[in-house]
């Protein structure tokens, strides 16, 4: 429910990004803002339909607002690019903020449209649109988390900055975004329960996207991944790096401090997804990989765990990936679940993923064996998209194949440490 396809920044082609994808179960995927470009994304995502190129199903959100015009100050301009995007074959629309009156007419003209929608609420504009702002004008997906802390506000009605802080520097802005549940209403409050209430009347989606910040609370953990090393591109790796000018490549002095800080920002933040999907709530998955150390596919299997860390039953974290992910796109009658008339998407492996959801990880799982020997077991062996079988093994073999070839380009045997 959220995947880029990466991009020129990253250094990674589309190929690339899909086989990871395909080769760790994914038969669709939401692309949240077509960065790449509105006509190139519509295209991939047609020819992926008409099956013409290796890739999962495509659903194309445009970013609201972003590279491609001016500024709107108007409602109607808001209304217009709407109506613009889906003649350009668009079907939704991501936003970060936005003045409320243009933001508030750009949801309107969307249900009018039939298209959804999805926003990360980004604390340049979070002061004046959260969560219950957006999700009473029609919003129908949250992602990561902003927005819905500030909606939980009880003593106060914008975050304790420190007095130097600034957004354009990704330590302060993810070092503070580190502090902010600790500042929400506590759970079973009034205002809690307000809160999740409206939500689950409003019929909202809450894709929380845990995998992406996990390097925040363990940084050597997600640096030190078992996958890194024959699937992350050397171009890839280098924008993970510290880096002022990367975005999500924030680690310039990450100490114990920060780390904590997320540790207890995540046990508050899962608590609340949890007891959303406790009183009926809808909670997708999504990854946004190409990230702080996360990488495509692996990053999806890595949230299926953190659903479960958070307190989702093995049950319930299929059904967030399937069927609820489905209905949160208004496909459930094309997707989601194994019915009549629905596409034949499966995913095929020896395993049970019921028991351990590490045998999804196209890695596998180490287990020591009867004879004493410790053996790789797992990893999806075929992805069915649309009645199509995929060689899951195959594709994965591929993408090793590209990073060996970036590393004997570049006279490299292993990926550099900082």
């Amino acid at each position: 429910m959220h995947g880029h396809i990466g991009g020129a920044e990253q250094g990674t082609p589309a190929e690339y990004v899909y086989k990871l994808w395909l080769g760790n179960g994914i038969t669709t995927v939401r692309e949240p803002g077509c960065m790449n470009g509105v006509d190139w994304c519509v295209s991939e995502a047609r020819r992926s339909a008409a099956n013409t190129i290796t890739a999962p199903r495509i659903f194309a959100y445009a970013a609201f607002g972003f590279k491609e015009r001016t500024p709107m100050t108007r409602p109607e301009q808001a209304r217009e690019w709407v109506r613009e995007m889906k003649a350009r074959g668009i079907v939704g629309m991501k936003c970060f903020g936005y003045r409320p009156d243009v933001l508030e007419a750009a949801f309107a003209e969307l249900k009018k449209q039939g298209m959804r929608s999805a926003c990360h609420h980004a604390q340049l504009d979070v002061a004046r649109v959260n969560v219950l702002t957006t999700a009473r004008w029609g919003l129908t997906s949250m992602e990561h988390w902003y927005g819905l802390p500030e909606a939980l506000f009880d003593d106060r009605t914008v975050q304790d900055y420190p007095p130097a802080y600034n957004y354009n520097n990704e330590a302060d802005r993810f070092g503070q975004a580190g502090r902010l549940w600790a500042q929400a209403a506590t759970r079973g409050s009034d205002k809690y329960e307000a809160v999740i209430g409206e939500l689950l009347k409003l019929d909202f989606t809450i894709d929380p996207t845990f995998t992406i910040y996990n390097a925040a609370r363990d940084l050597m953990r997600a640096r030190r991944a078992d996958w890194h090393e024959e699937y992350t591109l050397p171009s890839l790796w280098d924008f993970y790096t510290p880096n002022r000018d990367h975005h999500g490549s924030f680690f310039f002095d990450w100490g114990t401090e920060d780390e904590v800080a997320w540790r207890g920002n995540y046990a508050r933040w899962m608590a609340f997804v949890n007891d959303y999907k406790n009183r009926g709530g809808r909670v997708t998955v999504g990854s946004d990989s190409g990230f702080i150390y996360q990488l495509y596919g692996f990053g999806t299997i890595q949230e299926l765990e953190l659903l479960r860390e958070a307190g989702f039953h093995p049950l319930e974290v299929i059904r967030s990936a399937t069927l609820y992910g489905a209905q949160a796109l208004g496909e459930e009658q094309r997707l989601g679940s194994i019915e009549p008339g629905k596409f034949a998407d499966l995913v095929v492996l020896k395993e049970n993923p019921l028991a351990n959801l590490k045998v999804l990880y196209g890695t596998g799982h180490i287990r020591l064996g009867d004879d004493g020997k410790v053996h790789r077991v797992g990893g999806v062996e075929y992805t069915i998209k649309d009645g199509i079988v995929f060689d899951a093994k195959q594709l994965l073999a591929d993408v090793r194949r590209m990073v060996a070839d970036e590393k004997a380009k570049r006279h490299i045997e292993r990926l550099p440490q900082p």
